[in-house]
């Protein structure tokens, strides 16, 4: 943000810009130019500018009658970011709820820029018999119900542009996996009973935001023989755990 780093070179630049989103985030409704104004003291055309800034680093909206409204906070995520620590901290204790009922292994999910899979914490369950996995690992989106999930999340070109991506040697069919993601997107949950590691399986529902981008994903996991005669209640599960999240997600980051 060229403007902002011109406004910061006097040296109180910074400071602004952590009052102004405090002032923002502490304001009822959006805020006019000369509201902003008012209740910090700034000469007009610092405060325009450092408004201006915020509205290009996608913190702040301006509203079609020109006021402005504070839509996301340094460190949460937005179409151009990867900033998962809102999201691993809004769904924590969601996802504990929801391994303890179910009593099967629960992961929180999202892909990265080159469209890996990046697990973003693991909660297991309170019984001897349970499936694990090194979550340090990037996984093949396509292989696990939680990249199927955000996959189904994609644009049509965006997903074409990914099925062209994948290496004609590995052996992967790409109608298979087309029609894979075609019933997740359908359904809004992905299940898949044959996973990587043998005898696991897994269910994938997407968190989204509050313009309907899938985001993230809720993944629950365990045994295939046990997960498949309980996949009705696993399924409802991570569906569940996914909306709570979502909506939790959409009354802290508004769309605008």
């Amino acid at each position: 943000m060229a403007s902002m780093a011109n406004e910061t070179a006097g040296g109180r630049g910074y400071e602004r810009v952590l009052q102004l989103i405090e002032w923002l985030s502490a304001a009822a409704q959006p805020a006019a130019l000369a509201d902003v104004v008012n209740g910090l003291g700034w000469p007009k055309s610092s405060a325009l500018l450092l408004l201006r800034s915020l509205v290009d680093g996608g913190y702040v909206a301006r509203m079609p009658d020109s006021r402005y409204q504070l839509i996301r906070l340094p460190g949460e995520p937005s179409a151009s970011n990867t900033a998962w620590s809102t999201i691993l901290r809004i769904t924590e204790p969601i996802l504990r709820e929801t391994v303890d009922a179910v009593n099967e292994t629960g992961f929180v999910a999202v892909l990265t820029p080159d469209h890996r899979l990046r697990y973003l914490n693991k909660l297991l369950p309170p019984r001897e018999i349970r499936y694990d996995r090194d979550i340090s690992k990037l996984r093949i989106a396509h292989y696990v119900a939680s990249g199927m999930i955000l996959l189904a999340g994609m644009s049509a070109p965006e997903f074409e542009a990914y099925l062209a991506k994948i290496d004609p040697s590995s052996g992967d069919d790409i109608e298979t996996i087309r029609s894979l993601i075609q019933t997740a997107r359908r359904q809004k949950y992905a299940v898949n009973l044959q996973g990587r590691v043998e005898g696991a399986a897994g269910v994938s529902a997407p968190i989204v935001d509050a313009s309907g981008r899938y985001i993230a994903a809720i993944n629950l996991s365990g045994p295939r023989e046990r997960l498949s005669s309980n996949l009705d209640r696993v399924v409802s599960g991570a569906v569940e755990a996914a909306q709570r999240a979502s909506t939790a997600l959409a009354r802290l980051i508004p769309n605008p």
